[in-house]
């Protein structure tokens, strides 16, 4: 979807889309390293970032949909937190080498060489030491999880995600199981999850 379609999703409900609380991968892979620079590509309504900066992370949340970071200011300034917020498209506004502690790319979909491009982003962002986490919906999630696109090529698998981030320390790669519930009952949905850190 482009941005005015990401536009019309949020602005279709006076409610997040998305959950106000932070995804469990992105909590276990930061939730112990220290605070620093952060940088939240496609952001969405911020659940992430707001979570990192309630933490004393500094961070830049980046999303192409005005609407979703209207929503992400709302929910930073309801939680007290500061968040520097982009109106960008990731794929074409290639973040700073070499300036931050943390890049988060979390359920991102995007054709193969887009994908490409923004993890060299996100992995050449990285200062030395820093780690990027890359977390989406796995491509074996259309036969054994539920939820998610259903289209194969924009979604994940491991080994293409540490692939394209070649030159870091890959700490975690996996496809994971994390559960949902659909209607009354607990399911799991498969999701890439992958943590890699720049050697210092």
């Amino acid at each position: 979807m482009d941005s005015s379609e990401w536009d019309a999703r949020y602005a279709a409900s006076t409610e997040l889309v998305w959950t106000a609380e932070p995804n469990r991968f992105v909590v276990e892979a930061a939730a112990d390293l220290p605070p620093g620079d952060a940088l939240d590509l496609a952001a969405g309504e911020g659940r992430n970032a707001v979570w990192l900066a309630g933490r004393g992370w500094r961070v830049t949340a980046v999303d192409f949909s005005p609407v979703a970071v209207e929503r992400g200011r709302e929910l930073a300034a309801r939680r007290g937190v500061p968040v520097e917020w982009r109106v960008a498209d990731v794929t074409a506004d290639a973040p700073e080498p070499g300036r931050y502690d943390l890049v988060l790319v979390a359920y991102l979909h995007l054709p193969p060489a887009a994908r490409a491009t923004v993890l060299a982003g996100a992995r050449d962002a990285l200062r030395p030491g820093g780690t990027v986490v890359v977390v989406g919906h796995d491509r074996a999630n259309l036969e054994g999880g539920v939820g998610g696109p259903r289209e194969p090529a924009i979604l994940l698998t491991p080994q293409e995600v540490t692939a394209g981030l070649d030159g870091l320390r890959v700490r975690r790669a996996e496809t994971a199981r994390r559960p949902v519930t659909v209607d009354g009952d607990t399911v799991d949905a498969l999701d890439t999850v992958v943590v890699a850190t720049r050697p210092a």
